[in-house]
């Protein structure tokens, strides 16, 4: 059976998924047609239906439970992960609800959790995540930065405002769902419970053959800009057992998430359809 399959060039999408499509184990007769994009992109196909399986922003759901299931493996969901709102110089509240500020996508997590902690912030552009440092560091406004950023921002002189993540888990008391795996909900639910058991061996056999020793060229070749210590510090940090399995507190994570936004979109009808693939739990 031949699946197309999203995911992200960044470090840990590319370690979960590695050994599945490079078939370094039995893939039990699937074979994927993989779409390596940033989660914007990723996330604006899944609005489009385009592909049968792919990594998105938790923050999309709202737009796409109709057509996806969420799945139990593969995901990035944790503590102290999330992202940052970040300057050129302190700011106050109301400098930033008056600030133009970056964000990776409108369609994020990210822009979620910022229009949390700053419901009156209403000058936001939309970019791709690693354009919004330079954005910052030209003086143009704030930014909300995820992924390798986090590590990198403070090298260029930037500041943190605050840690939209930590805002996220004081308020809510969950872990910060950012993004997950979701498949087709025209996909059989046997298909679905298999691609999810082949995620998690993916998993299993990055950390068996010590993929964290030694970097495959996979992950590498398309983490290009980023030292390997940047690579396995991202890896270190999304890569959890909240990926292997969501569980009961990933998947109450991802039901706070739904809550929230539908308290900040009251006009909207997002549905009351099941989120996730319930057989594969």
């Amino acid at each position: 059976m031949k699946l197309t399959l999203g995911f992200s060039p960044c470090p840990n999408d590319t370690f979960i998924f590695e050994a599945l499509v490079n078939q370094k184990f039995d893939v039990e007769g699937f074979e994927f047609d993989v779409r390596l994009e940033d989660v914007q992109t990723l996330n604006q196909w899944a609005m489009e239906g385009k592909l049968d399986v792919t990594k998105v922003s938790y923050g999309v759901l709202p737009f796409i439970n109709k057509d996806y299931y969420v799945m139990s493996s593969g995901g990035a969901i944790g503590n102290g992960c999330g992202p940052l709102l970040i300057s050129k110089g302190s700011v106050t509240e109301e400098e930033v609800n008056n600030s133009t500020i970056a964000i990776p996508g409108e369609n994020t997590t990210a822009h979620l959790l910022f229009s949390l902690a700053y419901p009156n912030a209403k000058n936001k552009v939309f970019k791709v995540f690693n354009e919004i440092e330079p954005f910052v560091q030209q003086g143009n406004g704030l930014g909300v930065i995820i992924h390798e950023n986090r590590f990198t921002y403070e090298q260029k002189g930037l500041h943190k405002v605050v840690d939209l993540g930590d805002f996220w888990e004081q308020k809510t008391g969950s872990p910060i769902p950012l993004g997950g795996i979701v498949g087709k909900r025209t996909l059989p639910m046997p298909v679905l419970k298999k691609l999810d058991s082949l995620i998690r061996h993916s998993i299993e056999y990055a950390y068996v053959n010590k993929y964290k020793d030694e970097l495959p060229q996979y992950v590498k070749e398309h983490a290009q800009e980023m030292s390997e210590d940047v690579m396995l510090q991202h890896i270190n940090l999304y890569v959890n057992s909240f990926s292997f399995k969501l569980g009961k507190t990933g998947r109450d994570a991802v039901r706070n998430l739904m809550k929230v936004y539908k308290e900040l979109h009251p006009e909207s009808n997002i549905g009351d359809l099941e989120i996730f693939a319930t057989k594969v739990y």
